[in-house]
């Protein structure tokens, strides 16, 4: 079969989004490929927007404001117009809302991606013109955490059916992970420390407070390093905490930082204590990725993510005490943690690969054309 009859055999692809990441680029691009005839519309600002527009795959640049971008909508309509769209795959609840109208009336298939735990409701009017819309045909999770929570949603008799539930983890390569390790001397750290590096926005709920404590719980000849990345140096809460540890010296925030993944390459010990609602964590996948060892907490997708005990620990969520132990266990036992590392690496060359995710979403959009 000719490149063109592969093409003409395969359904036609409407992805919106908006600064796509890598992962999210490289899918595209992988299906493409694959023989795919996919079309993209994202954020000309995105980082990765001039890689698509080299592949030939752009056809509109797409910046939606809000759910109800009126000039977003018109502009997606005028794509369906132009072309026979047999799919559209929305991968954020702005696009998947604008996706919906300017789809009304269309005979095609609306897939929808979910990412995060939480903020889905049967009373939210919102859910209703998103996730919940009757014409979504598919919600791709990105870990069974996910996708479980999706599935235990209630409200009297109704509820989101089993078959449009899917899970398909986001896929990397360690090839895109090539950067050298950051000088963490800038920060104040002394050469030859051992640091605990933790990723994160500025909220409560990535539990950057519970680390904090656990730091400050370490046994006196457990010198740690704690480097916090994140535009939490803004957080005053966090910063008094600090200053009440036994050793405000060795914690450090670095501000927010476009090499977040240079610097965990270069810590000993990647820590993310978040407390609920996480899905699979970009950060997270980066230090592992670079063979950095994982402490995480069991929340959400992470404990797919983290293979406990041979590619990093997992422990229960809001414990300082716990992930005390986990630092200081790593600490003593350097031997475990260099094998804990190159573990975690392979973990996401073997079961995290961009290749998986391009196969299985493949086979999904080939379901979706089967059945119409």
């Amino acid at each position: 079969m000719s490149d063109q009859q592969k093409s003409n055999s395969l359904p036609a692809i409407l992805c919106l989004t908006d600064s796509c990441d890598r992962p999210e680029s490289e899918l595209f691009i992988g299906l493409k490929k694959a023989g795919f005839d996919v079309d993209v519309m994202c954020n000309p600002k995105g980082r990765n927007y001039q890689r698509l527009v080299d592949e030939n795959m752009v056809v509109q640049p797409m910046a939606l404001q809000n759910r109800f971008d009126k000039a977003g909508t018109e502009a997606i309509r005028d794509q369906l117009t132009r072309k026979k769209y047999d799919i559209i795959h929305a991968y954020n609840p702005r696009a998947l809302a604008c996706g919906l109208r300017a789809s009304k009336d269309m005979d095609l298939e609306v897939v929808a991606y979910r990412g995060v735990i939480g903020n889905i409701s049967f009373l939210n009017p919102e859910s209703w013109i998103t996730f919940l819309h009757p014409r979504v045909s598919k919600i791709v999770c990105v870990a069974d955490a996910i996708k479980e929570y999706l599935a235990s949603l209630r409200f009297l008799w109704l509820h989101i059916p089993d078959h449009k539930l899917q899970r398909i983890y986001k896929g990397h390569d360690l090839s895109w992970y090539q950067d050298e390790p950051a000088d963490l001397s800038q920060f104040g750290v002394p050469e030859g420390a051992f640091v605990v590096c933790c990723t994160g926005r500025n909220s409560p709920r990535k539990g950057f407070d519970v680390l904090i404590r656990a730091v400050d719980e370490l046994p006196d000849d457990v010198e740690v390093h704690l480097l916090l990345v994140g535009d939490l140096i803004d957080n005053k809460k966090l910063q008094a905490q600090v200053e009440e540890t036994s050793h405000p010296e060795r914690i450090h925030f670095t501000g927010y930082r476009q090499d977040a993944p240079a610097i965990a390459a270069a810590s000993d010990v990647f820590v993310l204590p978040s407390t609920e609602r996480e899905g699979l964590p970009r950060a997270v996948i980066e230090a592992m990725a670079y063979g950095t060892t994982p402490v995480v907490t069991a929340v959400g997708g992470m404990p797919e993510l983290v293979d406990d005990g041979l590619g990093g620990i997992v422990v229960a969520p809001k414990s300082p005490s716990s992930l005390s132990s986990a630092i200081e266990r790593l600490y003593r036992n350097r031997g475990l943690l260099s094998g804990m590392g190159k573990a975690a690496r392979e973990r996401i060359a073997k079961h995290f690969h961009t290749s998986q995710t391009v196969r299985e979403t493949g086979e999904l959009y080939r379901s979706l054309a089967g059945r119409r």
